[in-house]
């Protein structure tokens, strides 16, 4: 058995609008997404993760291994 493949970041402007758009959606409609005592609609959420990920606040990891996309936190510094 092979070791695992680390996830690739996928910079934020090589992915297309619509790509990005679909991606955000699908991340923001997961279950187990808190957004806190306030209900926010899809676009509210879709407009704040992808704020965070162009503050660099969050980045967009792809897993070969799996072959799927996440959100994820961005690294703090001195992590790997």
């Amino acid at each position: 058995m092979s070791d695992p493949s680390p996830p690739v970041e996928i910079p934020l402007d090589a992915l297309s609008e619509t790509t990005l758009r679909a991606l955000l959606e699908s991340f923001v409609a997961r279950e187990g997404t808190d957004y806190g005592e306030r209900e926010c609609t899809l676009a509210e959420k879709v407009a704040d993760v992808r704020r965070q990920l162009e503050r660099g606040e969050a980045r967009i990891l792809f897993d070969p291994d799996t072959e799927s996309v996440n959100i994820v936190p961005a690294r703090g510094p001195g992590e790997r």
